[in-house]
């Protein structure tokens, strides 16, 4: 069984209540920009990103399944996608999609395993 897009991987290392705000976060083939906000609701949660110059600035909101490895010492969150897949993923706008089933299911479905409300 696959696990919910939107949850966390057992194999994560995610410390239940602690902060990634400011944390760098690397794709398997480099860095692509530091948590701006993150949720670790049950079913939801997620990883908001600041991709700083990498993408013109822009945000991208990545499942929770995407986070291979936390690293509180270097304060990195490891994903297991590369910066093109991030790029291609579908366009996120803080305003408008933080809570939008329909984007969410959108994104569950880009990122492989279809969303919570599939």
């Amino acid at each position: 069984m696959t696990e919910n897009v939107w949850s966390y991987k057992s194999t994560a290392g995610r410390l239940a209540g602690a902060d990634l705000t400011g944390y760098k976060v690397e794709a398997t083939d480099g860095s692509i920009g530091k948590v701006d906000k993150h949720s670790d609701e049950v079913g939801d949660a997620y990883l908001v990103v600041d991709t700083g110059v990498w993408i013109f600035g822009k945000e991208v909101l990545l499942p929770a399944s995407t986070v291979v490895s936390i690293d509180p010492d270097e304060q990195k969150v490891f994903v297991d996608r590369t910066k093109q897949q991030i790029k291609d993923a579908p366009e996120f706008h803080r305003d408008k999609h933080l809570g939008d089933r329909a984007y969410h299911d959108e994104l569950g479905t880009y990122y492989g395993t279809g969303g919570p409300f599939a």
